[in-house]
């Protein structure tokens, strides 16, 4: 008699490497993979029109190669606990297999579909594929206590074995026999594309981008080149291992033992402590980590968050970031810190403002790294470093890693023509220079929102308070 399992997609989006697909085609004559759109990760307080995009586009890639093996993607909408376990009993399923998550909500509604296939007497199967390491709560100091601190865990973390990188399977079993309904477009979800210039979603595509990273950038990754704003010497794979397109353990079994590959597999390693951090800590979702932070007298200032958010606070970098974040749906982790830290540090606004607009935007906007990014930062996570490191000069900044404005004068055209003596600081230009430039301040591009030296003498102030 044959045997029918049900692989349940998440942020898994791909065939290769997928250790909860590898396991059902071993223990199953026939697979049949289903990805479930859940209303409240589409519409919910984390929505993103162009995250969602991608994500299409890395189902209908998945769709592709599923068919490709005899088989194709499921679709279902509405409760995951009712429409996999439905799915299941329709095609006599009687193991349903899924990647583990980290995140809160992943966990709860993990549990949902556990409680009804134990209702329905199936069996519900989880696997590793997340992380880079198959187990990062093995990861733990010498007394047996989880890292708090980043580094130490780094070390550790180094050590972990890791698994074989896992085939794609040749095939999927007899076709799917139940209605597998269809991948709705942007419109039909009631979304709207908000990036002007996005990058493509899909596993076919994660490979193409790590293949030219490796050729092109990876060998002087951490020499400068990935900090470098000009050059953008980033991978541009976040928003693929956002949506497992390609897994991170597929990412580091492909890394050399040069000083580039170190540098990458290091970011690797954030990604999983972050993911660790919250599963370890899901109250950081909503508050502070840091205990005595959680008093901190934030601005309500919603005519400052609404320059910052359209790049006009009349600091260049930390415009230049945001109009690429609009633009693209991504943004470089350089300036990704620097308008942080000018949120946090300067305006004085709550940092969940600013993760919530950057989980609406970004391609990449994963619950852990964000939330972990945006704690950092704001100087409120895990890693208690002081206050005033973290407040971060936008002139020193655009200086060290964009001395010759090419990123600037990308992203913010009112600034071409202005000299690099003033291109950090344009308010700075003399008048007929500014005439000269077409590019009169406070006509053509805005004043300073705040004063560097006052805002950095109020954060500290605040930050004080809060600890007191």
């Amino acid at each position: 008699m044959s045997s029918t399992s049900v692989v349940w997609f998440r942020r898994d989006l791909r065939i290769s490497d997928h250790p909860a697909l590898s396991g059902a085609v071993e223990r199953s004559d026939r697979v049949i993979g289903v990805f479930c759109l859940d209303d409240h990760l589409l519409t919910g307080r984390m929505a993103s029109g162009s995250r969602t995009q991608f994500m299409l586009e890395c189902l209908a890639d998945l769709d592709r190669s599923l068919r490709e093996r005899g088989s194709r993607l499921v679709i279902r909408r509405g409760p995951p606990e009712r429409e996999i376990v439905d799915l299941a009993r329709a095609t006599g399923a009687r193991e349903i297999h899924l990647t583990r998550d980290a995140t809160p909500y992943a966990r709860a509604r993990g549990r949902r579909v556990a409680d009804a296939c134990a209702t329905a007497d199936i069996r519900l199967v989880g696997h590793p594929g997340l992380w880079a390491v198959d187990d990062p709560t093995a990861v733990l100091t010498a007394g047996g206590t989880p890292y708090q601190v980043f580094t130490p865990f780094h070390r550790r973390w180094l050590e972990e074995p890791r698994r074989p990188v896992l085939d794609a399977p040749a095939s999927l079993g007899a076709g799917v026999e139940v209605d597998p309904g269809r991948i709705p477009d942007l419109a039909e979800l009631g979304l709207t594309q908000d990036a002007s210039d996005p990058l493509g979603g899909g596993e076919r595509a994660a490979w193409e981008r790590l293949d030219q990273f490796r050729a092109d950038a990876l060998e002087n990754y951490g020499r400068g080149g990935h900090d470098a704003l000009g050059d953008d010497g980033t991978s541009r794979l976040s928003a693929y291992l956002r949506f497992g397109a390609i897994s991170p353990r597929q990412i580091e079994d492909g890394l050399d033992d040069g000083a580039g590959s170190e540098e990458f597999r290091r970011q690797l390693c954030w990604r999983d402590f972050y993911l660790d951090l919250l599963r370890r800590h899901p109250e950081n979702a909503k508050l502070e980590q840091q205990p005595d932070r959680r008093g901190i007298r934030w601005r309500d200032a919603p005519e400052d968050l609404a320059r910052w958010q359209a790049g006009e606070t009349g600091y260049p970098l930390v415009d230049a970031g945001m109009r690429q974040l609009l633009a693209e749906g991504f943004m470089h982790n350089r300036t990704r810190m620097l308008t942080g830290s000018f949120l946090t540090k300067h305006l004085g606004i709550d940092w969940r403002e600013g993760e919530r607009w950057f989980m609406r935007l970004l391609l990449d906007g994963d619950p852990a790294v964000n939330n972990g990014n945006w704690q950092w930062i704001a100087s409120v996570g895990s890693d208690p470093q002081p206050v005033g490191r973290r407040l971060l000069s936008p002139t020193r900044q655009q200086e060290r890693f964009d001395p010759e404005g090419t990123y600037v004068r990308r992203w913010v055209p009112e600034l071409r023509r202005v000299p690099d003596a003033f291109l950090a600081e344009p308010w700075r230009m003399p008048d007929d220079l500014a005439m000269a430039c077409r590019c009169v301040i406070g006509l053509d591009y805005p004043p300073p929102i705040v004063d560097h030296a006052s805002a950095r003498q109020e954060a500290l102030a605040r930050y004080a308070a809060a600890r007191g």
